[in-house]
């Protein structure tokens, strides 16, 4: 069954007539895929060289074919062991492992019907690939044992499982039908469970279930985590489409058809769903509501650029909320279509007529706006935001679907590993790989096969370049080049000052070995071509701070509670640069507040990163599922910002505050717009925003769990720290749509002044806000 709905259109690589200059190797730029009709799809062709680098086991597999394993994709025979063997060959990261980086795999599907019997396991560090030209399909036989087709955190009896949900890092799963059509009808089997946390992402996805008004299937279940991102999902028929809960999660280009209820939203914090399309469906959305700090359901729900046909209730709530704030919720830009009820409670009492029509805006929830400490409870249509033109795309929010290139043929590519490079984290690539990028940038795309490549100094990616990793390869700044905080230098530099062109990284991760104090991981240059709409972008792509193999910033030298030069991991994450465009999905900046490698002790260090991601840029600028944690001054730092859509942005403060105080162990840099005052006692900012415009936050969490790594006592008071979220007076057009805070005193402050407190608005474990102005 061939899906190629969602690859990147050719014409985006057809025309890189914006490119500043070809590499020196190109006649002519890339253009469009040239594979043959019935060809297969790239990775097939492409080299087994990718290699484990701190993996002591020389033999260890990257890549695994299934078929390799013994499946035989025939619809007929039981591929179950042959595809749990593909997966979890090696030692690899399973039942009593807890975390490791140190065996990762991309499991690839051909294209096939592979039947089982019981569920696939999705190991810790796994990249699920299906054919992207033609998409395998896994299907159960009718008397299936188990949760899900796919499982990536099985129960091992009572609550145990096989991981810490909040630390259910590092998934990748796309192109992959799951038909559940040969359970019984009576079955209450899920498609996939999918209980993750964070650098977890589901990337095509299309689940078949029976259109019967009995049935129990379920498509996706997720009853945990600190998620997260997800998109480009069909699902056909079933009990429920996604039965979801979850800390925060952006789910972006879902289509439910045929299902009893579309999407359940059990609990969660704060929620984005954007660009979902929902038909033929008795319940479009069900929300959880009536929270309490006893009883957690949905905190803020945010459904935006959302189409409704023929359905019975649009959005479903369990409690009637008259005057009352318990959970909330937003519509923004959502049409219905032959809808009978636009939102009504499980009873009947209606808050909003249905029909064939569009809500500009409406919540149900706390709004505020300014400086006012007053906030209205609304339950009807509020003013829509005014939104900037270029962040659209006809009307709504503009989108790009990972790239995948499932056009293009294996002469497109090139490999760094085969042209020289080592990856192995011993030799230095810098020199190799600076010049992979001169000769090939433009006209080839550039694979990097698993591996940690070191550089010494700068490297930079010309605007024109196509990278495409394999299970997040890494390039690692190390050396002392990195070493100065009041000399910061850049890593990864994307794109010169000035440059125009076509930049798209997927599966790669950037980091350093310390000590990196004036390391900037990432400094993003590049802007659109004209006319070329989110053109430039990372998907699926991560900046890690230590806690890793090979990063020197791990427990033997880092352990909590100390205060090491050594254990400096980075001046800043990422910086979007002035007169820069971007589009960023489900790219997490995360300094480890724990080393991954000690497994299921999740042993916890003190790392020190400066700052987590600064923005400088007028835009247009996307920030599709962000998450920035554990930075010492602040998170996200927005400074003479425009143009900005920010779909959840989710951070922590570092668990060591306020020991040591802010801007300890750094110094404050007015060159990078550093905050010059902190929360008290003496935290990070979550979210820092001066003299900017025009930016819309649907789904913000802001949380803080710890005062000097005693966890939990200061959640419930919330009074881990004063505040989390400063906007200056002279910032205007801020919108907010979904506020949610955790271990905080102050939602929001202006000008350090405390506006919105967490005290009026508070019905779980976080307090939420569904409607902010400025």
């Amino acid at each position: 069954m061939v899906r190629l709905s969602w690859s990147v259109a050719p014409a985006l690589l057809a025309s890189i007539d914006a490119v500043l200059g070809l590499g020196t190797t190109c006649s002519t730029p890339l253009g469009a895929g040239t594979a043959a009709s019935g060809s297969p799809y790239w990775l097939v062709n492409m080299p087994t060289r990718g290699k484990s680098a701190f993996n002591s086991d020389s033999s260890y597999t990257i890549r695994r074919n299934v078929k390799d394993f013994g499946a035989k994709g025939d619809g007929a025979t039981d591929d179950t062991a042959a595809i749990n063997n593909a997966i979890s060959s090696g030692g690899r990261c399973g039942q009593g492992c807890g975390q490791s980086t140190i065996t990762p795999a991309v499991i690839y599907f051909p294209p096939g019907t592979y039947r089982i019997s019981t569920p696939i396991i999705n190991y810790y560090y796994s990249a699920f690939i299906g054919d992207g030209r033609s998409w395998p399909t896994i299907q159960p036989f009718a008397n299936f044992s188990g949760i899900a087709l796919i499982d990536a955190d099985p129960y091992l009896g009572g609550d145990a499982q096989y991981y810490v949900n909040q630390n259910n890092f590092y998934r990748s799963l796309r192109n992959i039908i799951l038909d559940l059509r040969t359970l019984p009808v009576s079955s209450g089997i899920n498609g996939i469970h999918w209980q993750v946390s964070q650098a977890t992402l589901i990337s095509g996805l299309s689940i078949l279930m029976s259109q019967d008004a009995s049935t129990n299937q379920v498509g996706m279940f997720m009853e945990n985590g600190s998620g997260g991102f997800m998109g480009d999902i069909t699902v056909s028929g079933g009990k429920m489409g996604l039965n979801l809960g979850n800390q925060q999660f952006t789910v972006r280009n879902v289509t439910v058809t045929n299902a009893q209820t579309a999407i359940y939203v059990n609990w969660s914090w704060v929620w984005l769903f954007f660009r979902v399309s929902i038909s033929n469906c008795p319940v479009g959305f069900r929300l959880n509501t009536g929270s309490t700090t006893s009883a957690q359901t949905t905190g803020a729900s945010v459904i935006a650029d959302a189409t409704f046909t023929n359905v019975g209730i649009a959005i479903q709530t369990t409690t009637n909320q008259p005057s009352t704030y318990a959970s909330g919720f937003a519509l923004d830009n959502v049409v219905f279509a032959s809808v009978t009820t636009g939102v009504a409670d499980q009873s009947g009492n209606v808050a909003l007529a249905g029909g064939s029509t569009t809500v500009a805006q409406w919540v149900q929830g706390s709004v505020y706006s300014g400086t006012s400490s007053t906030f209205s409870y609304v339950r009807g249509a509020t003013t829509a935001f005014s939104k900037p033109a270029s962040l659209l795309e006809n009307g709504k929010i503009a989108s790009r679907p990972r790239p995948q290139y499932e056009t293009y043929d294996i002469s497109q590519f090139v490999s760094v590993k085969a042209l020289g490079a080592k990856g192995d984290g011993t030799t230095d690539d810098t020199t190799i790989l600076t010049s992979i990028f001169a000769q090939y940038a433009g006209c080839k795309i550039i694979f990097f096969d698993h591996g940690t490549y070191l550089v010494n100094s700068t490297i930079t990616i010309p605007a024109g370049t196509q990278i495409i990793g394999e299970a997040w390869s890494q390039i690692m700044g190390y050396g002392s080049v990195f070493q100065s905080a009041s000399s910061p230098q850049v890593v990864v530099r994307v794109g010169d000052a000035g440059s125009t062109g076509v930049v798209e990284i997927t599966d790669m991760l950037f980091t350093t070995r310390g000590p990196a104090a004036g390391a900037t991981i990432v400094e993003w240059n590049v802007h659109d071509p004209s006319g070329r709409q989110a053109a430039s972008g990372m998907w699926d792509t991560i900046i890690r701070i230590g806690g890793a193999a090979g990063t020197n910033l791990q427990a033997s030298g880092c352990a909590k509670g100390t205060q090491n030069a050594a254990c400096m991991g980075s001046f800043l994450g990422l910086h979007l640069k002035s007169g820069s465009t971007a589009y960023l999905e489900g790219l997490w900046v995360w300094t480890a507040d724990h080393d991954v490698e000690t497994g299921n002790t999740s042993s916890q260090i003190s790392i020190f990163s400066g700052r987590g991601v600064l923005s400088e840029t007028v835009g247009p600028v996307w920030i599709i599922g962000g998450g920035s944690e554990h930075n010492v001054l602040v998170n996200y730092n927005f400074a003479g910002a425009s143009n900005h859509f920010l779909g959840v942005l989710q951070t922590e403060s570092p668990y060591y505050q306020p020991s040591p105080v802010p801007p300890a162990p750094f110094s404050i840099n007015s060159a990078y717009k550093d905050p010059t005052f902190f929360p008290t006692p003496g935290d990070a900012w979550g979210l820092f925003i001066q003299n900017s415009t025009n930016l819309l936050l649907y789904g913000g969490g802001f949380y803080n769990f710890f005062v000097s790594y005693v966890g939990d006592t200061c959640v419930a008071p919330a009074n881990c720290q004063n505040a989390i979220v400063n906007i200056d007076s002279a910032s205007t057009g801020i919108n907010i749509l979904g506020l949610s805070t955790v271990g905080v005193t102050n939602m929001l402050n202006v000008n350090n002044v405390a506006v919105i407190p967490q005290s009026a608005n508070r019905f779980g474990t976080q307090a939420t806000v569904l409607r902010y102005t400025k």
